[in-house]
This record gives C-alpha cells, structure tokens and sequence, in this order.
C-alpha cells in the first residue's frame, strides 16, 4: 500500500508569542497537516498549553516530537496526551521516545532521583502507551508515534505505534532500507522521516548547531533536502517509493519557502 504524503512543522516558540502565532497560521493555510513540539523543559512552554493553543487557533493535527519518556512518570504523560486528544477532538498525536542524547546529564540537572537505564525508558514507553489505552477507553485512539532505532525499541513500535521515525543521522541507505523493512512489509504503520536540514541550514531543535550539513550531503543522508523545492519534491517522492516515507516533518524556519511542495503533494 502507497500511503498518501503528509507533513508535519516542528515549531518551537523561538520568539514573542504573537509573532508565533501568525507563524502558525501561515503554516496551518499552506496545507501542513500537523504542527509539533520538542520536549525541550525550561527552553520553551511545556508542550501540552502550546499544542492546545495551536488547536484552539487551527484546525490543525497537534503532536509532540517527541516526549522524552524519562522526564515524566508513565501515567502523567499518559493523562497529558488523553486530555489533548480529547480537548482538541482527536487531533493530537502523541509522539514519544527514550530521551535524545545527552538525556542522562539533563536528568542530573534536573535533580531527577535517578537516571534509568536505556531497557527501563523503554518499559516506561511502553506502560505510557498501555495507560493511555486505558484512558482512551474504546471510544477513543490516540495516534502513537514512536523514535526509535534498537531492535527492541523496533519490536515495541511494531506492537503499538502507529507512526514510526528513525534518528538517522548520516547512516547509508542501505541501512535505512533495512530499518525501514519490516514495517514497509507490515502495511499498518505510517512511516515518518524528520528532516533537520535543507541545503545548509539546520533546523534548530530537530539537529545539534554544529551539524555538518557538508558531511551529511557527501554521504547522500536522508536528513538533507536540496534548498531547491522542485528538487526537493523530487527527492521526496524518491524516498517514499524507496523506503516507504510518506510523512515528512520539516522545521519551522523552512515551512514558508517548502509550502508549494506541501501544496503539490499532500493528499497524493
């Protein structure tokens, strides 16, 4: 099954609130499909007010990219993400992972009583997502995004998710194309490619500052778009029919100038 393209805006609130917004309005009348934000404490507002902004505000999907499951315990992030998916009438996505690098120095910082080890964040991701069945109840279902890249964190988003990404870096295609497999085979599970970097410029909060745009277009990475957007379009469509991407998840600073892509092939 050829799944149809959608995309999705990472847009953290990087400047006044007004001028946000209007950001956010532009992105929700240029065709995205979802605005998302990191879980990045203290850096920002916490992700569940933002996203009930932009739902009060759009007729947007809304999602996190991604909760970092050791910063919470299971059945508050849970409740968190039921109470969005039900205030915002089934638009919110809850995406979740095991914590980006550097977690464990940031739990220390943050004074949490204990750094758990890489099997008991996944076991944490897990109980989330059976606790927000149980809130969900029959009636309801929350999309379920799951990072992941450890073949047991693979076997665990196969069970439950709904979408799955990858954190790619500049790993070659074949390895991607073996991370990809399975789920292609499966059919059930939408499969989401994070994009931090178009041309030369890094998104900020999907890549670190220091990325090596140079590096990353020498080794072909699939975390680079060409600047140009009807090459862009091009290599878009590449990615779908070779590794089974339909979702394509840009950062804000790039959601104006990629906008004609977004109109061209949403939907298809």
């Amino acid at each position: 099954m050829t799944r149809p393209f959608r995309f999705g805006v990472v847009a953290p609130l990087r400047s006044d609130v007004p001028t946000w917004r209007d950001h956010v309005r532009r992105i929700a009348d240029s065709g995205y499909s979802t605005l998302l934000v990191p879980d990045f404490p203290r850096l920002q507002p916490a992700p569940g007010p933002m996203l009930a902004t932009v739902a009060a505000l759009t007729d947007l999907r809304v999602g996190t990219w991604v909760y970092a499951s050791p910063l919470r315990p299971a059945w508050l992030t849970a409740w968190e993400a039921h109470s969005l998916s039900l205030l915002t009438d089934g638009r919110f996505e809850m995406g979740i992972g095991v914590g980006r690098p550097g977690i464990e120095d940031e739990l220390r910082e943050k004074g949490m009583p204990a750094v758990p080890p890489p099997n008991e964040r996944l076991a944490q991701v897990r109980e989330t997502v059976e606790t927000l069945r149980v809130l969900d109840g029959p009636d309801r279902h929350t999309p379920v995004a799951m990072a992941v890249f450890g073949p047991r964190a693979r076997a665990l988003a196969a069970e439950v998710a709904d979408t799955v990404t990858f954190p790619l870096g500049d790993r070659p295609r074949a390895e991607v194309a073996r991370l990809t497999d399975g789920f292609r085979a499966d059919g059930n599970i939408e499969l989401a490619l994070a994009v931090p970097v178009i041309g030369d410029t890094v998104a900020p909060h999907m890549a670190p500052p220091d990325t090596d745009t140079a590096a990353l277009r020498a080794a072909d990475a699939l975390t680079v778009l060409p600047d140009d957007p009807a090459a862009a379009a091009e290599e878009i469509q590449r990615r779908r029919e070779e590794f089974g991407f339909s979702y394509f998840v840009f950062g804000a600073a790039f959601a104006d100038r990629f906008a004609p892509i977004v109109a061209e092939l949403a939907g298809r």
